[in-house]
């Protein structure tokens, strides 16, 4: 497994990932992703101190492109780690909630 970090986009043959679109953001936010083929695809949310906020896909998916809205009303402002993680890599992303 490997572990990425990125700001913009995260890439493979397999899948890619975007930066959530509007960021900052208030109270939603886009996050669009592309499987090649199926598998298992787990994106949650998490703080700063590393606590799930909330998951948002936990299961198997077809190949195709998706988009999720993601809605941090309920939560403070401040920096969030959405997780995007399969059976071959975790890809981290930050985004900023602003009320």
């Amino acid at each position: 497994m490997t572990v990425k970090n990125n700001i913009h986009q995260a890439i493979n043959s397999d899948y890619n990932i975007s930066q959530n679109y509007p960021n900052p953001f208030n109270p939603t936010t886009n996050i669009v992703y592309h499987l090649s083929e199926k598998g298992f695809v787990d994106i949650s949310v998490y703080d700063l101190l590393g606590h799930k906020i909330a998951t948002l896909i936990n299961g198997y998916k077809n190949e195709g492109s998706y988009k999720i809205k993601f809605d941090g009303s309920k939560l403070s402002s401040g920096i969030y780690y959405y997780v995007f993680s399969n059976n071959k890599s975790r890809i981290s992303n930050k985004m900023l909630l602003i009320k």
